[in-house]
């Protein structure tokens, strides 16, 4: 499903995109922070997705943070 993301540094400056559109991850996600169902995204904001899109998005996201490093930093209190 991973692969109805792109990325194509001519559309929207190398953001990741939903493949054949210039649709990209972060706003799609962004709807779904704002509570959307996939039905309601699809209906009112893009037509042209299928939800298989959406969780696509999704699964995009969750590899980005599965492979993040992240270094916390020790404070004394």
């Amino acid at each position: 499903m991973i692969d109805r993301i792109t990325v194509n540094p001519k559309i929207h400056f190398g953001k990741p995109c939903i493949a054949g559109t210039r649709i990209t991850v972060l706003s799609v996600l962004e709807l779904l922070n704002e509570g959307l169902t996939f039905d309601a995204i699809v209906h009112d904001y893009y037509p042209d997705l299928q939800v298989d899109d959406i969780r696509a998005c999704l699964q995009y996201a969750i590899a980005l943070v599965s492979a993040e490093d992240i270094h916390l930093s020790q404070t004394t209190p």
